[in-house]
């Protein structure tokens, strides 16, 4: 759909509310790499940051909630798409980052922690779905451009391409977790591209 996130509190401001937001999330983002959704624990993540257990519970309360913030910071540091004046150079963009995004040990081991946690708690899965509708909304401009150049036909539900581009790079990552490559990424956008020219995601 989106998206590669830089590590979470690298590019916010300074100030030491600033500082403890970033150390915590970047606290939570290795423990759901490493550990999973299971072992998610506000005291462990105080320890980790080097912060005061009291400001983690008092900022955020719960895991759930911890989660939402990352998901929320990741989705506001994300690169911004890349325009290159024709739809299938912007979806192998597109593509190209998600696939770097999911091949990279640490960023690929969280989203598969979140993922799981999400098919069976409500609040994780509505802060997923909130970072991926901000990162789908973000490259569905790619597609309008697209279609106003006349590439695709008028009508097309500009949010489904962009979905359409990362949904076989998810798909690999959660099912055999081999083959993210950049030709993977390419075949993705490519496929993306040629049902959108041929009218598949034209709506009604």
């Amino acid at each position: 759909m989106e998206f590669s996130a830089a590590d979470p509190g690298t590019v916010r401001p300074g100030g030491r509310t600033a500082r403890v937001r970033a150390a915590v999330l970047r606290a939570a983002g290795d423990t759901l790499a490493e550990r999973g959704f299971a072992h998610l624990d506000l005291a462990d993540i105080a320890r980790r940051a080097e912060v005061g257990r009291t400001t983690v519970y008092r900022r955020w309360g719960t895991v759930t909630g911890l989660v939402a913030d990352l998901l929320a910071d990741m989705a506001e540091q994300s690169l911004p798409r890349t325009e290159t004046g024709s739809l299938l150079g912007d979806l192998k963009a597109n593509a190209r980052l998600v696939q770097r995004t999911l091949a990279d040990p640490r960023q690929g081991a969280l989203f598969k922690a979140v993922i799981a946690a999400a098919t069976c708690e409500s609040k994780t899965a509505a802060a997923l779905h909130r970072f991926y509708d901000t990162r789908v909304k973000e490259w569905a401009p790619c597609v309008q451009q697209a279609v106003d150049r006349g590439e695709v036909p008028a009508g097309t539900d500009v949010h489904e391409v962009i979905r359409a581009v990362s949904a076989p790079l998810y798909y690999r990552l959660l099912t055999c977790g081999d083959g993210l490559d950049e030709a993977a990424a390419d075949r993705a956008a490519e496929a993306a591209a040629t049902a959108a020219r041929a009218g598949v995601y034209v709506l009604g």
